[in-house]
Formats: structure tokens, sequence, C-alpha cells
């Protein structure tokens, strides 16, 4: 910076106002600790890469890979992982920890230790479902040329690979990380699918962009979704200084078989019945019954509690 442009700016006064809000509570009430260790965002998303190559040799990263020599380069990303994913956990639990001892810390790097050591033990069953799911992903889009195609290409089978490493992570307790890995996808994907939705196997996600899945929401075997869906909350519950109470279940639990058409919202803790259709851009916000085909009308007299005949399949 020259003389010129440094003019009239107190350097040290400005470093003083910027580093104000890391030593203790700022003027807007919010805590900011920045001495706090925290995960590279970066190092994080490559260990999703990473753990993307693992899951599926020869489709990412090195596409060169031969029945012989898979072993060799799976066995150098496993390394690569091993050594980084621990270091990124253990800086997810310094991060949330109140207490800064020593013994602490060496329990938070412990602990580290065994989760990573947990989580990729469990990379043979999330590779299991993700290969059911791209099966689903090919079937039930005719324009899908092989599963391969699906694995490669589809955005609903990357947003789904995503979370399936994410929600492992959050049944793990391990904090920040998964947040990391899902919002990652959205901003590739399109797709928002929080860490804490408990999503069963043949998922699929047709197109894609601007599907929302909530936190808490429930999801069967075999459900397909397009584009635009929202499985969200209808409203949040306050606790006595008026903030939304965290972590109760407000979102729909969608079951086994049902197909919802793109731009339909769902909201609230409803159940989308068994083998159920909802129709493109309805709002939905009771339940519905096993078996029901759900257009804006049939959506309304559900909420009004009329009556209806249940259309099955």
């Amino acid at each position: 910076m020259s003389k010129s442009e440094n003019k009239g700016l107190d350097l040290v006064a400005l470093v003083e106002a910027l580093a104000r809000h890391y030593r203790g509570t700022s003027e807007n009430g919010l805590k900011i600790e920045g001495h706090r260790l925290a995960p590279d965002r970066e190092v994080v998303i490559a260990l999703v890469e990473d753990l993307k190559k693992l899951l599926f040799p020869g489709y990412y990263g090195a596409t060169d890979i031969t029945p012989e020599t898979m072993p060799f380069h799976m066995g150098a990303v496993l390394d690569r992982v091993r050594k980084l994913l621990p270091e990124q956990i253990n800086r997810a639990y310094c991060f949330t920890c109140a207490n800064h001892n020593l013994k602490r810390r060496q329990a938070c790097i412990e602990k580290a230790e065994d989760t990573a050591v947990g989580f990729l033990g469990r990379l043979p069953i999330i590779q299991a479902t993700l290969l059911l799911d791209i099966r689903a992903a090919f079937e039930g889009d005719p324009a899908a040329t092989s599963p391969d195609e699906a694995l490669v290409c589809y955005p609903g089978v990357q947003s789904v690979t995503c979370h399936r490493l994410a929600h492992e992570l959050h049944l793990m307790g391990v904090p920040l990380l998964p947040r990391i890995i899902s919002e990652y996808s959205h901003s590739v994907t399109g797709i928002d699918i929080h860490p804490g939705a408990s999503i069963g196997e043949r998922f699929f996600i047709d197109h894609g962009t601007g599907v929302v899945i909530g936190e808490t929401s429930i999801i069967g075997k075999n459900v397909r979704l397009y584009q635009g869906v929202t499985l969200g909350a209808k409203s949040f519950p306050l606790d006595k200084d008026g903030k939304p109470v965290k972590g109760i279940p407000r979102h729909p639990m969608v079951e086994d078989d049902v197909t919802i058409y793109a731009g339909a919202t769902v909201l609230g803790r409803v159940t989308v019945g068994k083998g159920s259709t909802v129709g493109s851009n309805v709002w939905l916000t009771t339940d519905v019954p096993p078996g029901t085909k759900v257009s804006q009308a049939v959506a309304d007299k559900l909420a009004n509690k009329g009556e209806f005949t249940s259309t099955t399949k």
C-alpha cells in the first residue's frame, strides 16, 4: 500500500476494531471465538473426493485403472484419507469443545482416531447402498443409457453419495464435518439435503435442482423425487426466549415406493403413505393414506378433513 493510499487510515485502529469481536461477545450478542481450532474446509472437500475414489475406483480420479492396478491406486488413496481424516475430525471436536485443557485435547485426539477408523470400516456398507441408488437412477430414468452414466453424470447421484457419507459422520456424532460436506454438495448440485435426514436404499432424485430435504426427514426405500421438491418444516416451536427449539421432529416421513413430482412442497411432521404419488406443485401439510394419488384438490380435502376416495396406483 502506497503512502497516498494509506493516508487517513489508522491501520492499528482498524485491526483492533476487526479483532474486537474475537475477544468476547460482539455488540450484536454473537460470541465469536477465533482462537478455536477449526476444520479446514478445503481439506474436508478433498477428503470427500478421495472417498468417492475409494467407493467407485476408476470413475473418480485416475480413469486408467485395471483390475491389476486397482489395489495400488486404492491403497494410495486410503493411506492419504487415513492420515487426514482423524485430524479433521479432531479439529471438529476441538471447535465445539468448551474445555481446552491438555488432557481434554488428548481425549479428543484419541476419540477422533477411533471415529475415523469406525467410519472407514463402514465404507463397504455405504458403497453397497449407493450401488442400489445408482441402479434405481438407471432403472427410473428412460434417458439413462447405463448405470455408469448415472454415476458419472447425474447430480442426484452425486448428492446422495455425499449425503450418505455425511449422514454416517452425523450418526457418529461428528460436529461440523457433515454440514461442510452437505453444503459442498449443495453448492455443486443445487440439491440441499441435511446430513441428519434418514434415507432408505434405492433413492433417486431426478434432475434435482432445487430439492430441499430437512434435518428430521425420514425417507423409506425406493422413493423418487423430482426437481424443486421441498420436504420442510411447517412451523418452528419456540422456547421461552422466542428462539426455535432445536432437534425436534418437524419434517415429513415418506414411506416406501413414493414418488413426489416437480415443485411439490410437503411440510411438517406428516406421513406420505406407502405407494403414494404426490403431483407437481402440490402444497401438502397433512397425512396421506397409502396408495393415494395426491392432486392439489385431494391435498385440500385432506387438510380440511373432507371426504375423498383414495385412488391407488
